[in-house]
């Protein structure tokens, strides 16, 4: 059993013992813990907190147990069903709420589930807010309502609907010259929300052609839930029988997008907020923003265009900080999190797909022919394992110290940038292990790059 407190939320394996996993009363605990934060600190007087929920099996189950906790508190609760992560993001602010809670483990297996809490602009708590709520649930310092005061729960479930014409009412979203395109568009959603979420988009905008694949929301993922190649066999497969022009595929609370091209190949997570963000500048010129794990190919694009881009440390919540000090138009990660503050300051997939049929429609090109317009980059990744008698901090400041003569940035780990080529080392939020991300030109060289800092990180333990 697992449990995870993080800047990513509470995120936690069901079933075991208290304090162990995410049981009923962790569940409780934490509720009640960001409800205490929220009374607190809220500007809004709405008194209301928006809650949605992706398709895991477990989703119902902790839903009820938060909307119980939340009434309990003396809030009142909208719940929004199953619904996406930015779905409710933009609920928050419909509602004019206090907060947000996504019930959703993103990408991790149906085993697990999570509490991401949003504030009063339908955007992620930052570190030091999350270090607040979990200093409350560890003192356990909160008061429930009492029966005159306890709070209410009211059903909406047009959330999905008002995201998706939201979408499509962008200036940059030409549903016109997509259905013109006539595509075929295959859809993977890993038999979560996306699977109800992206065909109704398709059809919003003018896509007449769809085949799905795990589209069937019921919460048993048709393989593993993160979108990237290797779990991909199946879509993968059916582009290589020139079924479709391109391929969607999206993680179950639809706040990552992955793209396969006509020939089967993967677009690569990395180029979708690419290739989204050339278009947007096409139109939009302005700064941008990923965060350091993400490819050069976004500097080079934006620098092409004649703008600035930055980086900004791993997680959401830190990449939407940086675009809004810089007034980015586009950003995200490299995680396939397109993010697009037109509509919102948050990853969505939906934006994604919407602005990425626009490009291709646009364009007249296969997607194959659009990914050799891009700088070419390939990421490779790794890790090391953790043990509790590791001191991380020292790890990390003995690579700082061994690669003093390179251009290192150190806000999120240790970054180190070469001539071709770059490494990032940080400790995960989510697992007990040093993530290592490396990018060359080519995957062989980024393997090579990846797995030579690796060896001089083992022989500084």
């Amino acid at each position: 059993m697992s449990l995870i407190k993080s800047i990513s939320g509470i995120r936690g394996t069901i079933g075991g013992r208290a304090g162990d996993g995410l049981s009923p009363l962790d569940i409780v605990k934490f509720t009640s813990a960001y409800a205490t934060y929220i009374r607190r600190t809220t500007t809004r007087t709405s008194n209301v907190i928006v809650v949605g929920r992706d398709a895991r099996l477990s989703g119902r189950m902790v839903l009820n147990i938060v909307t119980g906790t939340l009434t309990g508190m003396g809030f009142d609760v909208v719940n929004i069903g199953l619904a996406t992560t930015p779905t409710t993001e933009l609920a928050v602010v419909g509602e004019q709420a206090c907060g947000g809670i996504i019930i959703t483990a993103s990408h991790n297996p149906r085993q697990w589930n999570a509490l991401k809490l949003l504030n009063e602009q339908g955007e992620f708590l930052t570190d030091e807010q999350g270090q607040e709520v979990l200093r409350i649930a560890e003192a356990e310092d909160f008061d429930y309502a009492d029966v005159d005061h306890l709070g209410r729960e009211q059903k909406n479930y047009t959330y999905l609907r008002r995201h998706i014409e939201a979408v499509t009412a962008l200036d940059l979203v030409d549903a016109a010259a997509i259905g013109k395109a006539g595509f075929t568009v295959a859809v993977d959603a890993v038999n979560s929300v996306g699977g109800v979420a992206i065909p109704k988009l398709l059809e919003k905008l003018g896509v007449k052609r769809v085949i799905p694949l795990f589209c069937d929301p019921t919460g048993n993922f048709g393989h593993t839930p993160e979108p990237i190649p290797e779990n991909l066999t199946a879509i993968s497969q059916l582009m290589r029988q020139g079924k479709a022009d391109v391929g969607f595929v999206v993680d179950p609370d639809v706040d990552r997008l992955a793209i396969v091209m006509e020939n089967g190949e993967f677009f690569v997570e990395e180029y979708t907020l690419v290739a989204v963000a050339d278009y947007v500048l096409s139109h939009t010129p302005g700064a941008t923003v990923s965060n350091l794990s993400s490819s050069r190919a976004l500097r080079d694009v934006t620098e092409r265009h004649g703008c600035t881009y930055t980086a900004a440390a791993v997680g959401e919540v830190n990449v939407t900080t940086e675009m809004r000090r810089t007034g980015a138009v586009i950003g995200g990660e490299g995680n396939g999190g397109v993010i697009y503050p037109a509509l919102h300051y948050g990853r969505d997939a939906l934006v994604g797909v919407a602005l990425f049929l626009t490009l291709l429609a646009k364009s007249g090109m296969k997607v194959s022919e659009l990914k050799k317009t891009y700088p070419q980059y390939a990421i490779a990744k790794t890790k090391l394992q953790l043990t509790p008698q590791m001191d991380v901090d020292a790890i990390l400041k003995a690579v700082e110290r061994h690669y003093a003569g390179e251009r290192l940035t150190t806000i999120d780990g240790v970054k180190i940038d070469f001539a071709d080529g770059w490494a990032h080392l940080r400790k995960s939020n989510t697992e007990p292990i040093i993530r290592i991300y490396s990018e060359a030109h080519t995957m062989e060289q980024a393997v090579e790059l990846g797995e030579n800092v690796k060896r001089i990180v083992e022989k500084l333990l």
